[in-house]
């Protein structure tokens, strides 16, 4: 007994139940759109805590954000006190006193909250049911603990990166990744040059794992993530109460957990539910309310997964994590799930775009990659909203800890792409959405084409495409594409004879004996093949009708 009052103090907050662990036990008043009683369905409730236990999480919950507020603002306290005269060891002891006495009332408070989870018969059975998955992590037990939606940390983990045979027996590490090329200099210079700009250094670590990291990933931060809370678990319960979505924690090679979510549609939504769409989110998109919501209106098997400090996520969002995580999420997704590469599409939206394009880089063999709303480099965003004279302590930063460069990465994939921009968008856009040609989904663009097609992507192509890139409606664009009497079956004879007589490989020679005017012809039909416009600011979601698979010759 007195160890299941312990456990009832140390459990995991439990937030809703979605289905009855029991199929014999009966829920009385509790009906929902499935069946259950009577022949109706239950999907799910929320968990309902007796008054003992409400109030006793209330007062555990304020001091949680009371202790994030202070965290946060924690530089400026202390500068105040010192300022105050208040940093000093005769009125520190009373401090110090003071939070010790805190501290027991808080642990005093857990303790009563822990005798009334111990009276609440739906508590009880969950902390069973969560101790013997930890014991036992069989698919039955795994199947039952499935109905609760709780705290994450205390989910027991269903795949490790290191399962796949290959990966036995290695430790752990970072994947790889693009680096920036090295500048070259002499040794003696070098070493001046390194202790010259150690301050710099200093600063610029300091700057990317305080403020930027979070400008940079607003999801991140605590005090958003509780503002959401309940958007969040809405979310979470549509997705597993009615679309039957299977919630798993996956460890990924830095040790960070990864919280994913699937829903398997390969027996019911015939030839797309045996495509399974790996969504990657933005940089303040949760899977439970994001992106994942377009694919699978369309019918395809769809994994979402939370970056690494969003959500059930652990970890911070720098780029090594995120690639680790998603390379978990990858091999998760063939050895657990049991998809082929064949069958796999990774669609990202804004700033997913790094994951997306560092996963087809790294796993060429997927089906195809579609970046919404996303950009060429991270750089030239973050210039926009710094003051000029930061610029070289900005490139620094970035360079050495947010490196999102997406359009390198790209341009090592070989398989069909989708670019899709938003004509309104306001976030990627150095000057402003009322000027289109400052999206930087433009230069994602150009920097493919123009790997992918250098012979046809001469000057003259460029601007061609500069040119259809800056219509703002279909009217202008097809105004451009009529005015260089573009002939779409003739482009495609040239580019698919070309295929069949040299290699596939990027990038390809063809246009390199081409007319001027067949070089823009391609160019400019390879630009409307490669990217489609949608016309809404950038956190619009993408309807349905609008998620395509890539062009493919």
């Amino acid at each position: 007994m007195m160890n299941l009052w312990l456990r009832c103090i140390t459990g995991p907050k439990l937030q809703r139940i979605h289905r009855q662990p029991d199929p014999n036990r009966a829920e009385p008043n509790r009906t929902g759109p499935g069946p259950g009683l009577g022949g109706v369905r239950q999907l799910g409730w929320p968990y309902q805590p007796k008054a003992l236990e409400r109030h006793t999480s209330s007062i555990l919950s304020w001091a949680s954000i009371l202790w994030s507020l202070s965290y946060y603002t924690s530089p400026l306290l202390v500068f105040y006190l010192y300022r105050k005269g208040y940093i000093c060891l005769s009125k520190l002891v009373p401090v110090g006193q003071y939070t010790g006495t805190l501290l027991v009332l808080l642990l005093g408070v857990a303790c009563l909250r822990g005798i009334g989870r111990w009276t609440n018969p739906e508590y009880v059975q969950f902390i069973t049911i969560l101790e013997e998955t930890k014991k036992n992590n069989s698919p039955e037990n795994k199947k039952k603990l499935a109905s609760y939606n709780f705290d994450f940390r205390s989910w027991p983990a269903d795949f490790r990166w290191d399962e796949v045979s290959s990966r036995k027996g290695q430790s752990p590490g970072g994947v790889a990744l693009l680096k920036p090329e090295p500048k070259h200099r002499g040794a003696t210079d070098s070493v001046l040059n390194s202790v010259g700009k150690l301050p710099c250094q200093i600063i610029s670590y300091l700057i990317a794992n305080s403020f930027g990291r979070r400008m940079l990933y607003p999801g991140s931060v605590c005090l958003l993530q509780k503002a959401m809370m309940p958007m969040l678990n809405q979310g979470q319960a549509r997705l597993v109460e009615e679309c039957g979505g299977q919630r798993a924690k996956l460890v990924a090679c830095d040790g960070n957990d990864i919280d994913t979510m699937f829903v398997d549609k390969r027996n019911s939504q015939g030839e797309r539910g045996k495509k399974l769409v790996i969504c990657c989110e933005g940089n303040a998109g949760f899977y439970e309310v994001g992106c994942v919501n377009t694919p699978l209106e369309v019918g395809y098997s769809v994994l979402g997964w939370n970056h690494p400090g969003f959500g059930g996520s652990t970890g911070v969002p720098f780029p090594q994590n995120e690639a680790n995580a998603m390379d978990v999420v990858v091999q998760y997704a063939i050895h657990k799930l049991g998809f082929e590469m064949k069958d796999i599409v990774i669609y990202a939206w804004s700033i997913g775009g790094f994951t997306a394009t560092w996963a087809a880089m790294s796993y060429p063999e997927v089906s195809a990659l579609v970046l919404d709303a996303s950009f060429d480099d991270l750089l030239p965003l973050a210039l926009k909203v710094m003051p000029e004279s930061w610029r070289p302590l900005v490139t620094r930063t970035v360079r050495h800890y947010m490196n999102l460069n997406n359009a390198e990465q790209l341009c090592k994939y070989q398989g069909p792409v989708l670019l899709i921009r938003r004509t309104k968008d306001e976030i990627i856009t150095t000057t402003g959405p009322e000027d289109i040609m400052s999206n930087r989904g433009n230069y994602l663009l150009l920097r493919l084409l123009q790997f992918r097609y250098p012979k046809v992507m001469t000057e003259e192509g460029v601007r061609a495409v500069r040119e259809w890139l800056g219509a703002s409606s279909a009217i202008e664009e097809a105004s451009v594409y009529s005015r260089y009497e573009v002939d779409d079956d003739w482009c495609t004879s040239v580019l698919q004879s070309y295929q069949t007589d040299q290699t596939t490989e990027f990038p390809w020679t063809v246009g390199e004996d081409m007319t001027l005017e067949g070089r823009r012809q391609l160019a400019l039909f390879l630009a409307r093949k490669y990217m489609r416009n949608f016309d809404a600011t950038h956190c619009t979601p993408l309807p349905p009708y609008e998620f395509q698979s890539p062009w493919r010759l």
